[in-house]
């Protein structure tokens, strides 16, 4: 027993709360898919916890956070699976002299002399290394029987997990059904029943889009990609999962040495030739020797902005499969591989001032002005709080210092506040009761974490409305720029969004630099804007829940603006993905007296305003192209990549977020990146914007 000094009771006392307080951030991070912490203040905590069960092996405990996975599953909502096998987390390396102690105790255990293994098995064979990055995902099991899909299941408390079958079933790079290939040159015979191991993950652009669209609807935004891809797999729900575009990464098996294979390598490309995705970036191979491991994980952490999907280390693994049984697993993890973390991407800096932003639905976000710092090679002055609700828990104030990081490495966020630096006359911020911009009492309904403006003529609202009818995803109105919408509003010249098919040249030619030529030009463009597709006009009118993907959904089903809104919830919500939510949103826009003349301007032909059917996707049209997925990357010069969405659904095509085996076609446009390398790693087909132009003038 250890020596009981002073300390003891104190340290002991620390000891207790660390498991407490790692256990509830377990829960929040596995079961509630909401953190409060950042990864690397949890590995701070963890490894605190570590030191102390070392220092006091006497307070050792079965069920603490440094012998157990993950956290249970929540009661209720999905089913529970018990896992065959444990499925185990990975011990970490903080730092890259810690992955050489693992590189070196795994040697001493195993008995090996520098890089020679000696009297084990393997002996004579330098040990080597496989290398891949670390997905900061969720992991996920999937078994198949006879080749199909019959169970998947997320890790849990690595003992029980939850029946997420039909959603798994929804996710790209899982198929229905593996190939089978009969060994030899086409790869290792699949067995009849196999268990699967990888991650789920969801990339940054679509974390984007996601967190946007849950904002302009009210809903707190999700922390980072891997929050988001969880809460994504554990819906009730498969079409939310659909809808999310989430990805999967294969990385083992349960039970690899039962297939014969003999290294990790082998492991992989039998995954890959049984039609599983795996990552395929030059950072994941083997045969690595210890100082080839350590250069891979510093061109990695350089190069992480790169990749499309987060992550945050790289997995170091043992090559050689018959060393793994000799080397067992602690309680929560195996001894034949380990997770190098990246240093964390935080940097200290001072909040100015809390800012109210207003949005186009209402919404009051608040947003920190700070002084500039640097934060992964991005200089940042600006970060989001989200809600009222962030504010408070965090407890940011005007004059802190404060923690700053760039959530999946994109959304700069306030991480947490330096105490021990607050200014001595710092007060707490008050969120305001009044929208800042027009004084109007703010609203909070029941169940949203968002504040709104109710006033549908609040100036900062009505200038988001005019910036959304023009932008490129609306009307695409083009020198219709921020600048110019603030001066026609200032002026008066524009009260609602199609005040703008009455300016004269003469109007605009009054403004600051504005000659006749810009003045043609912008009406020119407003002309052009009069028939365009009919889903562009629906996402133009900035209905909440409405986004890009739901108007070209109705624009199918409905034939004219009037034909929409006269449309009954009930009749709505029977169209796939409009749910009542939307349907809610689209009655209330269309039954708001405020919008009457916004909408017979729309609807009425004064304006010549004829939306375009055919390019929406509607009619009974050929769809030579139905079936077939694309993903678009770079810049196009022949059109926007809106247009291209809409000419490639209007002829059946569907456009996806991420590249991977079932996509038939990327289109690289100029400054193509990870995506266009990605569609040459796994030999999809890619068309140039000529060779794509061409496709869509004469599809097959």
């Amino acid at each position: 027993m250890t020596n009981i000094g002073e300390n003891f009771e104190k340290d002991r006392a620390r000891l207790e709360a660390l498991r407490r307080e790692i256990r509830s951030h377990n829960d929040l991070y596995y079961a509630q898919d909401a953190p409060e912490i950042s990864d690397d203040q949890w590995d701070a905590l963890f490894r605190e916890l570590l030191d102390l069960e070392a220092r006091y092996p006497e307070l050792a405990a079965p069920d603490s956070p440094t012998r157990t996975v993950g956290a249970p599953a929540p009661a209720g909502g999905l089913a529970k699976v018990r896992h065959e096998a444990p499925m185990m987390s990975l011990d970490k390396a903080l730092r890259p002299e810690e992955i050489v102690e693992f590189v070196e105790k795994t040697r001493r255990f195993l008995g090996v002399d520098t890089d020679k293994a000696q009297g084990s098995p393997g002996a004579g064979n330098e040990i080597k290394f496989h290398t891949m990055p670390k997905f900061d995902g969720l992991a996920i099991e999937l078994i198949y029987e006879n080749g199909r899909l019959v169970l998947a299941a997320t890790r849990g408390d690595g003992v029980t997990g939850e029946n997420v079958t039909p959603n798994a079933r929804a996710i790209a790079g899982i198929p229905e059904e593996l190939a089978a290939p009969s060994g030899g040159l086409f790869g290792p015979k699949r067995p009849e029943r196999l268990t699967v191991r990888g991650e789920v993950y969801m990339e940054k652009d679509e974390f984007l889009r996601l967190n946007q669209r849950r904002e302009e609807e009210g809903q707190p935004p999700f922390a980072n990609p891997r929050n988001a891809a969880a809460g994504s797999l554990r819906q009730l729900d498969a079409a939310v999962t659909k809808s999310r575009c989430l990805g999967f990464f294969a990385y083992g098996l349960a039970e690899p040495l039962a297939t014969g294979l003999a290294d990790y390598g082998e492991v992989m490309e039998a995954l890959k030739s049984w039609g599983l995705a795996v990552e395929s970036s030059s950072y994941t191979s083997g045969g690595h020797s210890l100082a080839e491991v350590l250069k891979i994980f510093n061109d990695l952490e350089a190069a992480r902005d790169a990749l499309p999907y987060e992550i945050d280390g790289l997995v170091v693994t043992i090559e050689d499969l018959t060393f793994w049984p000799r080397l067992g697993a602690t309680a929560r993890a195996p001894r034949y591989a380990v997770a190098g973390k990246f240093k964390p991407r935080l940097a200290e800096t001072t909040v100015r001032q809390i800012e109210i932003q207003v949005g186009r639905t209402g919404v009051l976000t608040p947003v920190a002005r700070l002084e500039p710092v640097a934060v992964g090679g991005v200089t940042v002055s600006n970060a989001t709080l989200h809600n009222q609700d962030e504010v408070a828990r965090k407890d940011v104030r005007e004059g802190d210092a404060v923690l700053v990081r760039r959530a999946g490495e994109v959304i700069p966020e306030v991480v947490e506040v330096v105490l021990s630096k607050r200014p001595a006359d710092s007060v707490a911020y008050v969120f305001p009761t009044e929208c800042p911009v027009c004084g109007t009492p703010v609203l909070r309904k029941e169940g949203e974490a968002a504040i709104r403006c109710p006033n549908p003529w609040c100036p900062a609202q009505v200038r988001e409305r005019f910036y959304h009818f023009g932008g490129k995803n609306a009307l695409n109105i083009m020198g219709l720029g921020d600048s110019l919408v603030d001066r026609l509003l200032s002026d008066g010249l524009v009260k609602i969004p199609t005040d703008l098919y009455r300016l004269t040249v003469e109007q605009l030619q009054a403004l600051p630099r504005f000659g006749e030529k810009s003045a043609r030009n912008l009406l020119d463009e407003l002309e052009k804007s009069k028939t365009a597709p009919l889903w562009r006009f629906i996402h133009a009118l900035g209905i909440r829940h409405v986004g890009e993907r739901t108007s070209q959904i109705l624009a199918e089903r409905f034939s004219s603006l009037d034909a929409l809104g006269a449309a009954s919830e009930e009749e709505l919500t029977q169209i796939n993905d409009v749910g009542p939510e939307v349907a809610a949103g689209l009655a209330e826009f269309f039954n708001q007296p405020l919008n009457a003349p916004f909408l017979a301007d729309l609807t009425g032909g004064e304006l010549g305003i004829r939306p375009t059917i055919e390019e929406a996707g509607a009619g009974s049209g050929p769809k030579p192209l139905a079936g077939k997925k694309f993903v678009l990357t770079g810049t196009l010069t022949t059109f926007t990549r809106a247009e291209a969405k809409a000419r490639l659904t209007a002829l059946g095509g569907q456009v996806m977020s991420s590249v991977s085996r079932e996509t038939n076609f990327v289109v690289a446009g100029e400054a193509s990146g990870s995506k266009l390398a990605k569609a040459v790693e796994l030999g999809v087909t890619v068309l140039s914007e000529e060779e794509f132009v061409k496709m869509l003038d004469n599809p097959q």
